[in-house]
């Protein structure tokens, strides 16, 4: 039985290597596909039903869903996304 000092033969590991973080310019390129990506979809799917709303209202309920959206899902998956293109390089 292996205690904690005993080593293991297990397989080396590669360590991971730190992708440098995108530039000021490839940060504005993946919000801006974020956030006309979430604009599109949202009008599509609930444009009709706020069509009849004040556009400042109309505005508050579709900003309230896509910002969100933006900053918790689809701006982090992106740069998932490219830090897994970049690591295959």
């Amino acid at each position: 039985m292996p205690t904690a000092a005993t080593p293991t033969a297990a397989a080396p590991v590669q360590p991971v290597q730190p992708v440098p973080l995108p530039s000021v310019h490839m940060r504005v390129l993946l919000t801006w596909i974020a956030v006309f990506t979430a604009l599109t979809v949202v009008q599509l799917a609930i444009g009709p039903y706020v069509a009849g709303f004040p556009m400042l209202l109309r505005t508050l309920v579709i900003t309230g869903v896509v910002v969100p959206a933006v900053v918790y899902a689809l701006v982090p998956n992106l740069l998932k996304v490219r830090a897994a293109a970049l690591r295959r390089r």
